[in-house]
C-alpha cells in the first residue's frame, strides 16, 4: 500500500523540517522526488535520497517569483505530485504586523502557492490526472495570538484548495490541504533561540504542553498523512483539510 512507483513529485521548501522528511518518505516509496528550494542546503537532502537508492533533483527556486517556477516546471515533462510546503512565519497581531510583513508573508504563503499550481495544474491536464497538496494550518481555524499575518495565509490556503479541487474535477486532478499544529523542526528550535535566549527548554515544553496530546508533533507524522493522501488509496478524497494537531482544535476546552 501506498506505493509512488512510476510517480513524479515536486516538493517546495523539501530542504528541512515537514519538507524534507515529505521528500524522504515520498523518494522511500517510489517516487523521483524534485525539490524547490530557495536555500542550496536542500542539496543534502537530493544526495541522501540519492545515496539510499532514490532518484532526486535539486532546484534553486523561489516560489514567490512566477517566472523562476515557471522556467523549473518546464524542464519537468511529468508530474503527477504536488507538495506545496514552502512556507513563512511572522510573529504580531494586526498593529504589529508592518505592510512589508503582511507582503512578505502574502508572496511566499499564498502567491507562492499559486505560482506552483498556475505552472504544475497544465502539465497535471495533460495527462488527465494529478494531486496536489497544500500545506495549510490549525491557524486558520482557531485563533492563534500574535498571527495575525501567518493566519490570513493559511486561511487563504484552505480556500484556495477548495477552489481548485472544484475546478479541475473533471481533469481527475485531486487537491487537499494539511493543518498541523505546532510540528517540532529546526524553526522552532532557531525561534525559541532567538526569542527566549537561556529559556529555551521552559518554553519548548510549555509551546508542547499546548496540544492536548502532550507534545508537539513529529515531521515524520506529517509526513505520513501526506503520503496517504497523495497516493492511490486516497483517490476518493478531494477538496479537504485534514487537521494533525494533537487535539488542539477539538480539545482544547
Amino acid at each position: 500500500m501506498f506505493s509512488l512507483s512510476n510517480k513524479v513529485s515536486v516538493i517546495t521548501g523539501g530542504g528541512s523540517g515537514i519538507g524534507k522528511a515529505i521528500a524522504l518518505l515520498f523518494a522511500k516509496q517510489g517516487s523521483v522526488v524534485h525539490i524547490l528550494d530557495v536555500d542550496e542546503s536542500a542539496m543534502t537532502v537530493v544526495e541522501e535520497i540519492n545515496n539510499s537508492g532514490g532518484r532526486s533533483f535539486f532546484n534553486k527556486c523561489n516560489v514567490a517569483q512566477q517566472v523562476d517556477v515557471k522556467y523549473i516546471i518546464e524542464t519537468i515533462p511529468v508530474i503527477d505530485i504536488l507538495v506545496n510546503n514552502a512556507g513563512i512565519a511572522h510573529v504580531g497581531s494586526i498593529e504589529s504586523t508592518a505592510e512589508e510583513d503582511l507582503v512578505r508573508l502574502f508572496n511566499v504563503n499564498v502567491k507562492g502557492m499559486y505560482n506552483c499550481m498556475h505552472e504544475v495544474i497544465p502539465v497535471m491536464k495533460k495527462k488527465n490526472a494529478g494531486c496536489i497538496l497544500n500545506m495549510a494550518s490549525v491557524a486558520a481555524a482557531v485563533g492563534i495570538p500574535d498571527r495575525f499575518a501567518y493566519s490570513m495565509t493559511k486561511g487563504a490556503v484552505i480556500g484556495m484548495t477548495i477552489s481548485v479541487a472544484k475546478d479541475y474535477l473533471n481533469y481527475n486532478i485531486r487537491c487537499n490541504s494539511i493543518s498541523p499544529a505546532r510540528v517540532h523542526t529546526p524553526f522552532v528550535d532557531g525561534y525559541l533561540q532567538k526569542n527566549f535566549p537561556g529559556k529555551e527548554k521552559e518554553m519548548f515544553d510549555k509551546l508542547s504542553k499546548t496540544q492536548p496530546i502532550g507534545r508537539m508533533g513529529k515531521p515524520e507524522e506529517i509526513a505520513s498523512l501526506a503520503l496517504f493522501l497523495c497516493s492511490d488509496e486516497a483517490a476518493f478524497i478531494t477538496g479537504c483539510d485534514y487537521l494533525i494537531d494533537g487535539g488542539f482544535v477539538k480539545l482544547n476546552n
